[in-house]
């Protein structure tokens, strides 16, 4: 299941921690899965544990308490809006309603054309720029009006078509 360079990125991660502490790279063990594979399936948990010597339900409590790791297949964009309280006060529960309309699709769900994964996310620590939200885990964006979320999904859109 872990290729031999999936097992050398494993292999850096490992070695940041002494010897004895090994199951401390487990979330970026999870996180090589993730890249390589758009996912970390039930499969992936156990080659981790293996990996690193821990017991499956272990690595399965990293994968389910985060929301940063995909348990199933997503879009080529997975859209995380933010939907706590200081978020909500600040739109964005409207950010959120606003992309579930124009994608048509429900949070959780994915587009028909596998492009678009709509999710919420818990704090992203941007409060004072809500509405937020990040795109694939990593691009933090700010202040999400209505029509900045179209230009938002407009523009990927248009990066796939060229």
């Amino acid at each position: 299941m872990i290729s031999d360079a999936t097992r050398a990125r494993f292999d850096r991660e490992v070695a940041k921690y002494p010897a004895d502490q090994k199951q401390s790279a487990v979330m970026a063990c999870l996180a090589i899965v993730q890249q390589e594979q758009g996912y970390v399936s039930k499969d992936s948990e156990e080659a981790v544990a293996r990996y690193l010597g821990m017991p499956t339900i272990a690595v399965h409590e990293v994968t389910t308490f985060y929301n940063m790791y995909n348990q199933k297949p997503v879009g080529r964009y997975k859209l995380g809006v933010c939907t706590n309280l200081p978020c909500q006060l600040r739109d964005g529960a409207k950010a959120l309603h606003h992309l579930e309309q124009r994608l048509g699709i429900a949070m959780g769900e994915t587009t028909p054309d596998g492009l678009f994964t709509l999710q919420q996310s818990e704090c992203l620590g941007a409060c004072a720029d809500s509405p937020v939200m990040l795109v694939n885990d990593r691009t933090m964006c700010s202040f999400m009006s209505s029509d900045k979320l179209d230009q938002l999904v407009d523009g990927l859109r248009k990066a796939e078509q060229q």
